[in-house]
């Protein structure tokens, strides 16, 4: 029996535990669909049967079958659910934090923090991946950072090692004015690195708006393709962001930082090689490090 919006009880299983259920019964053509479903939500929720028909390199037909197999009336019951459950992930910590239960918390976040690292990485396009390495690798243009208030850290972090393998890169924080002031020195082809996730700082946007009036080149790293950081960008990598817990999970943001770090390693390898061992002959000359 079909299972739809019209049957709230039902409602509650998530699209994932549906396909697991599933499982065996799922002909070729579902599963790649269902691979798809799984790991590319955003599409499902923001696309059209057409766009994940292509992503799955199946007929429309297939994707609409998979979501009657999985008790859905149609695709766009389907989608309606991946919605739910996709503005479910982006509830504010107030609401979240209400719902923890007393679950081994170590086995729960060791599976969400997998999860999220699957999931980023396997629906990061190759091909767009390389062109933000290259975008970081070009030596000749200036590369910026900035972040939204609770990613500002892990895009230090990954900005101070992105400083150790090239010159000119700057990380850029602090209130609307000192962005604003640090931004103004932007000029055209440098590359903007933007990290954000729902519910989106406004004073990043705006940064954002500045540095690409400016001429600059647009990384974007947040949790959805249709993010309004996204739409500003050149270049857009989606992270997985859903938690166990109150707050958004980061750690599929800094597993693709440290990939787009070492993209860059390998891209200047040579320079990069010459200047981490005159970092190293520094640390090593000062005493500044201790085993």
């Amino acid at each position: 029996m079909s299972v739809s919006s019209a049957h709230p009880a039902s409602e509650q299983i998530r699209v994932s535990e549906r396909i697991r259920v599933a499982g065996s019964t799922l002909t070729p053509a579902d599963r790649k669909v269902a691979h798809v479903v799984g790991t590319d939500p955003q599409l499902v929720a923001f696309g059209t049967v057409a766009d994940v028909a292509a992503r799955a390199g199946a007929s429309g037909a297939a994707v609409v079958r998979l979501a009657t197999r999985l008790g859905y009336d149609g695709f766009a019951d389907l989608q309606t659910s991946v919605q739910t459950e996709l503005a479910d992930r982006l509830r504010p910590a107030a609401s979240r934090i209400r719902e923890l239960s007393g679950d081994d918390v170590v086995a729960a976040t060791w599976r969400a923090s997998q999860v999220a690292l699957d999931h980023t990485f396997e629906r990061l396009d190759r091909s767009t991946f390389s062109r933000a390495v290259t975008m970081l690798s070009d030596l000749d243009h200036t590369v910026w950072a900035v972040a939204g208030d609770a990613g500002d850290g892990i895009l230090r972090h990954a900005t101070d090692e992105l400083s150790m393998l090239r010159s000119d890169v700057h990380h850029v924080s602090g209130n609307a004015v000192a962005v604003a002031r640090r931004l103004a020195a932007v000029e055209r082809g440098d590359v903007l690195v933007a990290l954000d996730l729902r519910r989106y700082d406004r004073w990043l946007l705006d940064s954002v708006e500045l540095a690409a009036s400016k001429g600059a080149q647009i990384i974007a790293l947040s949790d959805s393709p249709a993010s309004p950081v996204a739409a500003l960008s050149d270049v857009s990598l989606v992270i997985d962001a859903d938690g166990n817990g109150p707050f958004d999970n980061y750690v599929g943001a800094m597993g693709l930082l440290t990939a787009l770090v070492i993209g860059v390693a390998g891209h200047l390898q040579r320079r990069a090689t010459a200047a981490l061992d005159q970092i190293e002959r520094a640390w090593r000359d000062t005493g500044a490090l201790s085993d």
